[in-house]
């Protein structure tokens, strides 16, 4: 199996930002031969051939803001010694970026010696097998143009010559440690890197002279793991660069951005997987003492930290960690703050002798570090976790086998020994891990639900043993260990690590598919950079200690768009979710996720910077953006109004402005208002972070249901209707074979559909802890979808319209290249044109009195709320639910109101099943009331909430929507009115 790669937008954008650095600069072709030592031929040096740049770093700066513009990016005013920074999120290809790139600056300009460095083994290989895998493509794609790849070794150093007098592209792949000792004291060249030796074989000069001479173009992979001391940038500089490319997801440094597409951009884009979490936890039991022994240490005294229940002033109990020593603070009733059920525990005494950490209680009950009294023991909660990630991975195989998906499962642990155990004498015994993972494996592969499994080939032949294995580094022997990692986290990189990096990147194919038993992968924190799958889809982290892996390392190894059997990759988002399995909350995951990313992207949640709105289109015909001057303007401005402070961060006054459309702005940008208000709440929006504890199911009151009132309210608004449109067919047609002519060129298919329980954007990282359900979707390679029932089920259209507009607009072509993607860009401009003629002449009727909402759509609401985030409670009196569920606080705020006032007897919000057929799909409006005036006369409405009614803030397709409700409720010609209101203060002064 081999993976095939599409050629993505984003990437050739990526690979443009970096090539038009350099234009002006000739295009140079040279011809050389080697010859006894003897170099002949054009533009050569001592040793071979080299880069030559011809542009002055002037030059170079012009291009450098000129793409940074393009791109809305910070503007350079330095060239910075010819840095030049592409930052693209985990998952999205960043190393076929830069091979590609690679290609292109040898095509449009002649360079061809390319050195990349990366900071370990691993990633080495990573980019090895990259290069590999993608060998077939770019021979396709830049036919002519030969590539010679491969990594340096210091027992090859020939390999440097022929890197030097090579003709064809020469590319290098080395890690830093190869070539970073060299200075500490040149007299004493033994404690050099080889390639800063002289050696004889080289004519008595240094490997590093070779490729000095080649002026090579350095390709940074990871830099903030490359130079990130002073040593490591002096070793980049001792390769003499035309030029450094800076590629990572995590950047400490921007030196001269060109190019970003930070973890929100992919997420949004739809460019990674989305992301599930599935939390595991013992649930918290206050009325039982609960005490869990963290950790003991000897150092400055005999301490141990304890996890129990402490008693806040406020009377609130809290899970949190103490610490305790036998001298003083050893009793944990005081400990907890006074609770009673903790009477009787004091700790006696300390153990801190390695591998029986322990206290001791005065009654003699002894606790061992990750032990619990009265809670979930740790090898308990890992046993759950196991067993869920391997539900999880069984219940994704059942939908993605069909579909020709392998599914993979990670499961990182911190100590070998928990997967593999090596006796002094005999041969290796498994480790509680394995023993643990092959009982559930066990016994959920037997369950009823996944009997279809059973008949999958390389699923049914299988056993537990045979489907999990370990990927962790090997010492001589061939016994697994730990792999070496500093105290800050970063991994050491040996010998041993590398055979074992070799056999999993080698397998990467492999691993994909069906042919291959393995499913469920062990490992280390080795495999926390430089190693990912498109498959894995469940990640589970089994840590016992300190957990040395990021929240974004860990999802990093799964975050690639999936690839079926064929090697293709997979655009679904109903396939492409990561369920991380945690034991933590989904608010500990999101923020800490969230923190992260502030930390190692500089992606500054709740802020807007000077250049933010330079994107901003121009309500104008010139079809432009607004730009870095006039975006600069408005942030100057948002400033002097204390909108926001000197760092960007948004005030709480820009938040109220906003949610009560009361922001003014100057009036340079009345026409882009809207523009600028939708991007200020994608930066401001307080998305939920739901808390389980909150969790209400919203229970049906039939007693109100049932009501005669109720019926009295229902009989007004229940009846459907039918609409007729009259348009100008032909301007209709004619309209939209323009917009279809207008179309760029169309690229292999995409099929992209958002569905994603964790959620980003520029205010931040959400979790929901919510149900989530996938939809299968199979396409059909080898026939084309039924596009005029696709567009008629759409458009609501006659098929002789759409075959006239299909013909007419000559591009069926395009149709056949990317079938899902033409459909949908020919059914929005269809829609648009369509849109512009038919509200005002759409006609609603009554279909008759036996065609209306039945009261039992009611019944099958099934609704999941939670208090203080999205739900209300409400009297059970005059609501047909016992909690609201709102979308804003606009109806949270209206819901309230109508709780209270007495003049409301009853009210209901509408479930989303009470829709209204509209040419522009279908309209759900949010509540129905039934009110009294005087205490007699029975007022009935049909109400929209919005935080303005205002049409020129309302979108237009909401608008429409809201034009047709109307209509359709004129129509109904019931005592029902219908009204659209930003608050309940403001519907009761217009109908009283």
């Amino acid at each position: 199996m081999k993976i095939e790669f599409d050629e993505m937008q984003y990437q050739l954008d990526a690979v443009k930002a970096i090539t038009d650095i350099f234009e002006g600069q000739a295009k140079r072709v040279s011809r050389f031969s080697v010859s006894m030592g003897e170099i002949i031929g054009q533009e050569v040096t001592e040793t071979g051939i080299g880069n030559k740049l011809e542009l002055t770093d002037e030059e170079l700066l012009e291009n450098v803001q000129k793409i940074q513009m393009r791109h809305h990016l910070p503007k350079s005013t330095d060239i910075q010694d010819r840095n030049f920074t592409v930052e693209m999120e985990t998952g999205t290809g960043k190393t076929y970026v830069y091979t590609r790139t690679i290609f292109e600056l040898n095509k449009q300009y002649g360079f061809s010696k390319f050195i990349i460095v990366v900071p370990s083994v691993a990633i080495r290989e990573g980019v090895y097998k990259s290069l590999q895998m993608t060998e077939t493509h770019f021979q396709e794609e830049f036919p002519g143009q030969y590539c010679h790849f491969f990594k340096y070794d210091s027992s090859k150093l020939e390999q440097v010559r022929d890197f030097a007098t090579s003709t064809n592209i020469e590319v290098m792949i080395i890690n830093i440690d190869a070539f970073r000792k060299s200075f500490e004291d040149p007299e004493k060249e033994s404690k050099a890197n080889l390639i800063h030796r002289e050696r004889d074989s080289l004519n008595g000069k240094k490997p590093i002279e070779f490729i000095q001479d080649t002026n090579p173009i350095v390709i940074i992979d990871e830099p903030q793991s490359v130079d990130n001391t002073e040593k490591a940038k002096e070793a980049i500089a001792s390769l003499n660069p035309m030029c450094k490319l800076r590629y990572s997801a995590t950047h400490r440094e921007h030196y001269n951005l060109m190019y970003k597409l930070d973890p929100v951009d992919a997420y949004e884009k739809k460019l990674v997987k989305k992301i599930e979490v599935l939390s595991i936890q013992s649930e918290e039991n206050f009325n039982d003492p609960y005490i869990k022994l963290i950790k003991v240490t000897s150092k400055n005294g005999y301490k141990a930290t304890i996890e129990l229940d402490e008693k806040k002033k406020n009377g609130i109990v809290k899970r949190v960690k103490k610490q305790a020593d036998p001298r003083r603070n050893n009793d944990l009733y005081e400990l907890s703050g006074g609770r009673d059920i903790y009477r009787g525990y004091v700790i006696a005494g300390i153990d801190a002798t390695p591998g029986n950490e322990s206290i001791e209680f005065e009654s003699g009950r002894i606790l061992h570090v990750g032990d619990v009294i009265g809670g979930m023991d740790d090898d308990t909660l890992k046993r759950v976790q196991i067993r869920e990630a391997i539900r999880t991975h069984l219940d994704k195989e059942l939908k993605l086998i069909p579909l020709g998906i392998k599914v993979l499962t990670l499961f990182f642990i911190d100590k070998v020994e928990n997967y593999r155990i090596y006796p002094k004498e005999g041969d290796w015994q498994k480790g509680k891990y394995a023993l643990m993972f092959e009982e559930e494996y066990d016994k959920l592969i037997k369950l009823e639900k996944y009997r279809p499994l059973l008949e999958v080939s390389y699923i049914g032949e299988q056993n537990a043993e045979t489907v999990h294995d370990g990927y962790f580094a090997k010492d001589r022997k061939g016994k697994f260990k730990d792999s070496r990692v500093t105290k800050d986290g970063r991994l050491r990189s040996t010998k041993d690590d590398e055979s074992t990096f070799k056999l999993i990147m080698q397998e990467k194919e492999k691993l994909l598919s069906f042919s291959h038993p393995l499913r469920f992968i062990f490992s280390h924190s080795a495999l926390k950079e430089g190693w990912d799958n498109p498959n894995v889809f469940q990640i589970c982290t089994l840590v016992e200690t300190k957990d040395i892996l990021t929240k974004r390392q860990k999802i990093g190894r799964g975050l690639r768009l999936a690839v079926n059997q064929k090697g293709k990759r997979v655009y679904d988002e109903n396939v492409n979710i990561l369920t991380v399995v945690a034991n933590e909350s989904y608010e500990e995951f999101a923020a800490t996720l969230q923190s992260e990313m502030e930390e190692e992207t500089g992606v500054k949640f709740g802020y807007l910077e000077e250049h933010f709105f330079a994107e901003i289109w121009q309500d104008t015909d010139e079809d432009q953006d607004i730009g870095y001057e006039k975006s600069a303007q408005l942030f100057q401005f948002l400033k002097e109004e204390k909108y926001i402070d000197g760092t960007g961060k948004v005030a709480e006054k820009l938040k109220e402005a906003i949610a009560e459309n009361k922001l003014v702005l100057p009036e340079d940008f009345a026409e882009e208002q809207k523009e600028i208000e939708s991007f200020i709440k994608r930066v401001i929006k307080k998305l939920p972070v739901f808390n389980k504890k909150d969790k209400v199911h919203v229970k049906l009151n039939k007693q109100v249901l049932l009501s005669p009132e109720f019926e009295q309210l229902w009989n007004q608004i229940k009846f459907k209707t039918t609409y007729s449109v009259e348009l100008d067919s032909e301007t209709l047609i004619k309209r939209s074979i323009k917009g279809i002519q207008q179309l760029p060129p169309f690229k292999p298919r995409r099929v992209v559909r958002e569905n994603a329980l964790v959620k980003m954007d520029r205010s931040g990282v959400t979790g929901e802890g919510k149900t989530f359900r996938t939809h299968e979707v199979e396409e059909e390679q080898s026939r084309l979808p039924d596009i005029l029932r696709y567009l008629q089920d759409h458009t609501k259209l006659k098929r002789r319209t759409l075959v006239e507009i299909l013909i007419g607009s000559k591009r069926l072509d395009d149709f056949k290249k990317n079938p899902q993607r033409f459909m949908e860009e020919v059914m929005k401009i269809i829609n648009r044109e369509k849109r512009k003629l038919i509200v005002d002449g759409i006609k609603y009727e009554r279909i008759g009195d036996h065609e209306y909402y039945e009261q039992s759509l009611f019944e099958q609401e099934e609704l999941v709320g939670y208090m203080k985030a999205n739900a209300v409670k409400v009297s059970e009196e005059k609501s047909v639910f016992d909690h609201i569920r709102y979308d804003s606080k606009v109806e949270r705020e209206f819901a309230e109101k109508l709780n209270n006032d007495e003049d409301v007897k009853l009210f209901v919000k509408l479930p989303s099943s009470f829709s209204i057929d509209t040419p522009l799909g279908n309209y759900n409006p949010d509540w129905a009331i039934l009110m009294k005036k005087d205490n007699e006369e029975k007022l009935y409405f049909v109400v929209e909430t919005k935080g303005s009614t205002d049409k020129e803030d309302l979108r237009e397709v909401e608008q429409d929507k809201i034009e047709c409700g109307k209509k359709h409720f004129e129509a109904l010609n019931t005592k029902a009115k219908y009204k659209l209101a930003n608050s309940f203060e403001k519907l009761k002064e217009e109908v009283y």
